[in-house]
């Protein structure tokens, strides 16, 4: 608890790259000590009853580095290491972790709102409106984590043994987490006023970077304390799925657990979805302003639509009976914009402008890669419209830079073309996966942000270094470099990650087949 939230989230996301590293190299998942934080499947037996146990102080004393609710003098003293089965350690240690993150994270908050939201050199600087932007609702956000705090702490002092956290992570989640969704909604905004913020005022500049070189912020920056409850409320829905995959099956801590994982899937998603909504609005209007109709104009924005991919590809000049190479030029340029329900495809035009010659409904695409035809003709494929803007069947011959920009083109023109290999939602008993070692921030709509230890099932791969992957935890889909991750060979943990995913998300799957009941019905 003497670490801050993000160097004990970056401990943390470590030791479980490296104890799967270490359950990859066994034949055995088994075989990996109790006391590390493993993912599987566990049916630990009731939870031993005790007596009333001294008051534990590792919430109280700010300069413990305890790691394990094994490595607790209470714990160890009172000999129920030698009763519990060593399933049930791990579901402690599991729920111990939330609890003591939450300190962690809880201080980095007291941080963000002492040293620098009332910092008065900095109230000086900064007019109230950038104030409100830069720093939100989190005095709220800090007031709901210490309530939380509060109860996890009444509840982990009650017994030495501690029963169940995840009834008192659900009621927080339905009765208070809404303001994580107003502060992550506003992190547009606050990213480009803090950006605007440093390039415009140097005494901000300053300032902040004084404020950054304090031993108290241990070398963190100041975004880094910005972006906190974000991280937070993501990591505690993986903290909630990693005690729902140590629970006893069928028992009232599985309800608990699964109730818990749904009410802070929701909470995610809307926030997600805030932050989509603010960029995607803003995006939509740059575009509408960017095109040129040649064709009959079409409405460009939309509250339910955005942008998919964008970007230059070459396409064949001529019937595609006539490939040949003594065409003086062979391809020429065309500009395609892929909407979530829409396909626009454009040639540029000087201004920065683009015009628009043919469009067809997202639903009406086919693709068909072409067999190896030559270095001439690598990387193209045909894009079919069924329906164009003019009525009819239209077909395009198009050449990628990559191969990877190719399958990347494909695979979003055409989502439900089946790929290298299958997703894991088909329930198959294996699949390839890769952990993620590094983090990545996705830098086109296609692509998919990862955070350390995330584990994705591989659906395609290229020879050029990129991965289309779905993320067993949330099921999202996107490319990725092959550089950030490294793949689990062992075929026992790939089975094993499966079934532990279909646990935490078997609620969802009984939502769905009611939901498919209904409408047949």
């Amino acid at each position: 608890l003497g670490l801050l939230y993000q160097e004990y989230r970056d401990k943390s996301t470590r030791q479980e790259i490296e104890t799967r590293r270490l359950q990859d190299s066994q034949t055995d998942p088994e075989e990996s000590s109790p006391s590390e934080e493993i993912p599987s499947e566990a049916e630990p037996t009731s939870t031993t009853e005790s007596k009333a146990p001294p008051q534990i102080s590792l919430l109280r004393n700010s300069n413990s580095r305890f790691n394990l609710w094994q490595d607790l003098p209470e714990i160890r003293s009172s000999g129920i290491l030698s009763i519990l089965q060593p399933d049930e350690i791990k579901l402690q240690e599991a729920m111990f972790e939330l609890v003591t993150s939450e300190a962690s994270y809880y201080k980095s908050l007291n941080l963000l709102v002492s040293h620098f939201m009332e910092n008065e050199r900095l109230k000086k600087i900064l007019h109230p409106s950038e104030a409100h932007i830069l720093f939100s609702n989190v005095l709220d956000v800090m007031a709901v984590s210490e309530r939380f705090l509060l109860d996890l702490e009444q509840r982990v002092e009650e017994n030495i043994v501690i029963s169940d956290v995840c009834d008192i992570v659900y009621q927080h989640t339905v009765n208070h987490f809404s303001v994580y969704i107003t502060y992550v909604s506003n992190q547009t905004y606050q990213e480009r006023a803090y950006k605007q913020l440093l390039q415009d005022k140097p005494a901000f500049r300053e300032v902040i970077s004084q404020l950054e070189l304090d031993p108290k912020c241990k070398g963190l920056s100041f975004s880094s304390f910005l972006i906190l409850p974000f991280q937070r409320i993501t990591r505690l829905k993986l903290l909630v799925q990693n005690i729902l995959k140590k629970v006893e099956e069928k028992s009232d801590r599985e309800t608990t657990a699964l109730d818990a994982h749904k009410e802070l899937e929701t909470v995610v998603k809307a926030c997600n979805e805030g932050v989509r909504k603010m960029s995607r609005t803003e995006q939509m209007i740059s575009i509408q302003k960017k095109l040129e109709f040649k064709i009959k104009s079409v409405p460009i924005i939309s509250h339910s639509r955005w942008l998919l991919k964008q970007g230059e590809l070459q396409q064949m000049n001529g019937p595609k009976t006539s490939r040949t190479l003594r065409t003086k030029k062979l391809f020429r340029e065309i500009y395609l914009f892929l909407f979530n329900d829409l396909l626009v495809i454009c040639r540029q035009i000087p201004g920065d402008k683009y015009q628009v010659f043919d469009s067809a409904p997202r639903g009406l695409l086919r693709v068909e890669e072409l067999e190896d035809q030559g270095q001439s003709l690598a990387n193209v494929f045909i894009l079919r419209l069924l329906e164009n803007a003019d009525d009819r069947e239209a077909s395009y011959m198009l050449k990628a830079s990559s191969q990877s920009e190719m399958k990347r083109w494909m695979i979003s023109l055409a989502p439900n073309r089946r790929t290298k290999f299958v997703s894991f939602t088909s329930r198959l008993v294996d699949c390839p996966q890769i952990q993620c070692v590094h983090p990545y921030l996705a830098q086109e709509p296609d692509e998919l942000s990862l955070e350390l230890a995330d584990v994705l099932n591989i659906l395609d791969k290229t020879d050029d270094g990129w991965i289309f992957g779905e993320r067993l935890h949330d099921q999202e889909r996107g490319w990725f470099p092959s550089s950030m991750g490294e793949e689990i060979l062992n075929p026992k943990i790939r089975a094993q990650n499966l079934k532990e995913c279909f646990r935490v998300h078997k609620s969802d799957d009984s939502q769905r087949r009611k939901l498919g009941s209904r409408n047949r019905q």
